[in-house]
């Protein structure tokens, strides 16, 4: 089993889960997710987990995200998308200057109320199942951050723009709500997803290009390894006569690593084993003076592709 991650550049048309079932055959091994999902329209970074490298999904799923988006002024649709059936269209009379200004009216933290077409569960039920059975019910609004939103190009009534923003976030909405407060409605005409994290596009790989790795016998090139997730992370390296205790899970004393670095109370540290093997994400317990687990990722180490420190 390939332990790592693969940044997916995804294509149109695949929805998240037809993503991973492709690398489910691609990689042969059924222990794959992934973080973050991209509604089948959306394009871009989708990192693909393998094997030990799933525990890292819930983590990844909550880092900020970088898209690309295009909005289409002038017109709602039940989806605030384009694939969606039109609801109101109104003509555009506003102008460029007006749409930065509003644009810029978002940035910071917020409210979102999401929208009927999404996985969002509510009572168990899907959004989108009760979308498609002509159902809508009260969602309520959802705390959300917009760190940057630029406009790119104005072009109306098409609006290209970039929005950095945290976990939770509709850029579907955001389109709409755009539209709404500038008066004439607005859908989402095209979205690319460019970062989750610190994984960007120059990293990705489309489902094509790693069929083609395979057949060249080079299947391990795009896979990363685990501990890049928390590269901003201190790294701390337990001693040999210590490593059981690592390899079991449990606190680790600041003396038993080669460091016997004190971080603050709280601080993540990467914690690795005397060969340079990564192990799992560690936290610095004051009130004990002991690094305690937040979560391992210890492996075989045969299964392990690109550990490193």
């Amino acid at each position: 089993m390939i332990n790592g991650i693969v940044i997916v550049d995804k294509e149109a048309g695949f929805t998240s889960h037809d993503v991973v079932a492709k690398m489910r055959g691609i990689y042969a091994q059924k222990k794959i997710g992934h973080t973050g999902t991209l509604d089948p329209m959306a394009t871009g970074v989708l990192p693909v987990c393998l094997g030990s490298a799933t525990k890292v999904c819930d983590m990844l799923a909550g880092k900020d995200k970088e898209y690309v988006a295009e909005l289409l002024l002038g017109r709602t649709t039940d989806t605030q998308d384009v694939t969606g059936r039109t609801l109101e269209e109104h003509p555009v009379e506003v102008s460029c200057e007006e749409v930065r200004r509003t644009a810029a009216s978002f940035v910071g933290e917020g409210l979102q109320v999401p929208p009927m077409y999404s996985a969002l569960k509510i009572n168990g039920r899907k959004l989108y199942e009760l979308a498609r059975a002509g159902k809508e019910v009260e969602r309520r609004p959802r705390p959300i951050v917009i760190h940057e939103l630029e406009i790119l190009e104005c072009s109306l009534p098409i609006v290209r723009f970039r929005a950095v923003c945290s976990r939770g976030t509709y850029i579907r909405t955001l389109c709409a709500d755009m539209g709404a407060l500038l008066g004439c409605g607005g859908t989402m005409r095209s979205l690319r997803r460019t970062r989750v994290g610190s994984f960007t596009l120059e990293g990705a790989h489309t489902l094509g290009e790693i069929q083609q790795l395979k057949d060249e016998g080079r299947l391990a090139e795009p896979v990363l390894p685990v501990d890049g997730v928390f590269a901003g992370c201190p790294a701390l390296q337990v001693q040999r006569d210590y490593y059981r205790l690592l390899e079991n899970g449990n606190a680790i004393l600041p003396e038993h690593t080669a460091e016997k670095e004190i971080y603050a109370a709280g601080s993540w540290v990467r914690m690795y084993g005397p060969e340079g093997r990564f192990a799992g994400i560690y936290a610095y317990d004051s009130g004990r003076s002991q690094y305690r687990p937040v979560k391992m990722f210890l492996e075989k180490a045969e299964e392990s592709l690109g550990n490193h420190r």
